[in-house]
């Protein structure tokens, strides 16, 4: 049996590329005259998920590197937060691989909440993580980003990569459109976001390519029971854990 590839693991290798992924041939200039009939398992994979994940409760979805090792203290923070939510009621949905994934998916455990992973393809071996009482596989990003947003009521975001960039700035822009609302973004690492947060507020917003209230769908902090106070707090009472 082939060995799972743990990014943790060399954290400052990039990833191997032994084979072909879906993505791959979806955007591949020889999946032309293809296309029509890969729609077909495109809609399998979101009746897959909708019918898996449609009764995990009040979800969300956090996300952060795959790359951080159990003995990170981000990792045992990303563990403590998905803890605290869990207590609180909240199911807890996540990429289902390494690092703050299971960190999340850990503490999601810890607390007897839902813990889900939606895992993906990629072109190393990548399990879900042991600790994940719903799993599913998918082949494509854009399926598996869309259940991240229809089952949850908000995003935290731990330090990540190019990856937790995608997933924070995908939501952001469903949100300023008003495509999702209301739907609070918590980021965790004051010191890991905060150039990021300067950046965005002295480029973007003196520039004018985002209005100044935009930088205010990011609330930043360091501790989880803050995650869960500011996640109560702009949630409408309907969309509360009952527990």
């Amino acid at each position: 049996m082939k060995e799972r590839y743990n990014p943790a693991d060399n954290p400052s290798q990039p990833f191997p590329h032994d084979r072909e992924t879906e993505d791959e041939r979806l955007l591949g200039m020889e999946a032309i005259g293809k296309d029509s009939w890969r729609v077909f398992r495109i809609m399998g994979e979101f009746v897959e998920g909708f019918d898996t994940l449609h009764s995990i409760g009040t979800a969300v979805s956090i996300f952060g590197s795959a790359r951080t090792k159990p003995e990170d203290p981000m990792y045992q923070k990303c563990s403590e937060t998905a803890r605290v939510l869990g207590e609180a009621g909240f199911s807890i949905i996540t990429g289902g691989g390494p690092g703050k994934m299971e960190a999340a998916n850990r503490g999601a455990q810890a607390a007897g909440a839902t813990s889900v992973g939606c895992n993906i393809e990629l072109p190393f071996e990548q399990g879900g993580n042991p600790f994940l009482d719903v799993s599913i596989d998918f082949r494509y990003f854009f399926v598996r980003k869309t259940m991240f947003m229809k089952y949850a009521c908000g995003s935290v975001i731990f330090p990540g990569g190019f990856g937790t960039m995608d997933e924070l700035f995908e939501t952001l822009t469903l949100v300023q459109t008003h495509k999702v609302h209301p739907f609070p973004i918590v980021l965790v690492g004051t010191d890991y976001w905060g150039g990021l947060i300067d950046w965005i507020r002295d480029t973007m917003a003196r520039d004018g390519k985002i209005a100044e209230t935009d930088i205010d769908l990011m609330f930043v902090t360091d501790e989880p029971q803050e995650v869960l106070r500011h996640l109560l707090e702009n949630l409408p009472e309907s969309s509360r854990p009952r527990r």
